[in-house]
Formats: C-alpha cells, structure tokens, sequence
C-alpha cells in the first residue's frame, strides 16, 4: 500500500492527537502512526487531577475519549509501528510494517521510548539490522537470524523466520545486547554469550528516534526542539513527553497545537 498525506504524526498520544486535531482544522490531509491505545502511557494512569476542566478522569477513561475524537477527526489512523523515515528530498516516506506511505512533513508524538540503542545498532542498520521481520526476513531465507523480542508481536515472528526456512535464535527481553560484524552482521552477544548470526530482527513496540529518524538532534535522551516545536531536521517537528519534562497532559495538548500548526504551514510552503 502506498498513501501521500501533507503530515504523518508519528504516535497516537495526547500530544499526536492535538496535532492531528489541529492539522485537520487546517484542512491538511493527515494521518496517524499508533499503537494501541493500551500501550501508552497515559492509559495506566489511575487518576488526572490537574487538567483544566476534566479533572478526575483516569488515564484510561482519558485516552479512550482521545482516540473517538482522533477517530472522528477524519484523519487516517494507521495502526502499527513507524519502521523508518526516509528524507526523500522534498517530501518523506515513512515504512509501517510492508506499507508505505509519504508525506511533506513529519510530527513525532512517540512519547518516551526508554529503549536505548544497542551496540553495534545504528552501525549495522540496513545491512543485518533490521525493524521488521515480515519485511526483511526474506532476505535471509535458510539462514541463522537472531531475533530479539521486546513485544508481543516477537512471537508471531519467530514463527514466521522458521516457516521461510531461518534457524532463529530467539532471545525474549535479554539484558547486554550487543549486535557483532565487520561489513555486516556475523553474530550476536547476549549475556555475555556470542552466537553467529547473520540477521538480527529488533522487535520494539516503538522504534527510538535516532534510529527512527537518522541525524535527529538529542538531548539528555529528549528530542531537541524550538518554540515552534521544530526539530533541527527541516520539515520535522516533534511534541509531549519525547521533547522533554515535565511529561504532563497539559504541556503535551499545547506543544501538539504548536507542532500540528507549524507544520501545516511547511506543508503550505511545499505547495
């Protein structure tokens, strides 16, 4: 599958839906990366006592009145994890499991991603490291793969490794990772034990913002930002709990404002 939109908002948060409630009102063709609802953060909250208005509510009862209004918005809700985002000179294509879909400008509304990047990760992206099983697994057809899992969908890939004839090396939620090779991929240590492999599979329920968007300036694990919420990648923007404390709905709803304002108007200079 292939879809352009004029803004992909990457995360269906609190944050990631004011700015798809704010690009919609701009008239922009917008759509929305998430995972389930009950993954996020706001979900486990057993009680919101200092948002204006609504107090009271629990984070669960919260997110639930979120997603009807994002879907009732008319803006695309793709549920999956976002893989990759490709500067594609001008516009950005942006890999969600074997779619793929591009846009003229990017909100990233993650969240916190905890997970830190691996050794040997970032450097061996693209050539043994991989996000996807379903989409690279093909790749590496009767070869050894280690596979490590970090979410429920890790399971369903294994199965898929083995039935196209990989030998998978399943690891689930290990400690000491770190990913081994020259020109590519030749091995996994985990544990302290080294294993040959010629893939590793990396299965997050969200991919960190340094891998997800390469050359992404950080600070202290936070997304660096201006005033209006742009990145220092043009045509990037990000917004709530991945720019930074404090991780309070309030100071998300206004930066998701800003950042689906700012970048409707990169998607009007684009034409």
């Amino acid at each position: 599958m292939s879809e352009s939109f004029d803004i992909i908002i990457i995360g269906g948060g609190i944050a990631g839906t004011s700015a798809a409630l704010t690009a919609m009102n701009r008239g922009k063709r917008t759509a929305v990366i998430a995972n389930p609802m009950e993954s996020e953060s706001l979900y486990k909250a057993e009680k919101i006592t200092n948002y204006p208005g609504l107090a009271g509510l629990s984070g669960r009862e919260m997110s639930e009145l979120l997603h009807r209004q994002l879907e009732g918005s008319g803006a695309k809700l793709i549920r999956g994890r976002a893989l990759n985002v490709m500067d594609m000179g001008g516009s950005f294509g942006v890999a969600v499991g074997n779619d793929f879909y591009e846009t003229k400008t990017i909100i990233h509304a993650l969240g916190i991603t905890r997970e830190k990047l691996y050794p040997g990760e970032a450097e061996f992206l693209g050539r043994g490291v991989s996000y996807c099983a379903t989409c690279d697994g093909m790749l590496y057809k009767g070869k050894t793969v280690a596979l490590i899992g970090n979410n429920r969908e890790a399971y369903d890939d294994a199965d898929f490794l083995r039935g196209i004839g990989c030998a998978v090396r399943y690891y689930d939620r290990p400690q000491g990772v770190e990913i081994l090779g020259e020109e590519a991929v030749t091995g996994v240590r985990v544990n302290g034990r080294e294993e040959a492999a010629d893939a590793v599979f990396l299965l997050r329920p969200a991919v960190a913002p340094a891998a997800l968007l390469p050359g992404l300036a950080m600070e202290n694990g936070s997304v660096t930002v201006d005033r209006q919420m742009a990145t220092n990648l043009p045509g990037v923007f990000a917004a709530g709990d991945c720019t930074g404390a404090p991780y309070q709905v309030a100071k998300a709803v206004g930066e998701g404002l800003i950042a689906g304002q700012s970048a409707a108007k990169w998607a009007d200079r684009q034409g």
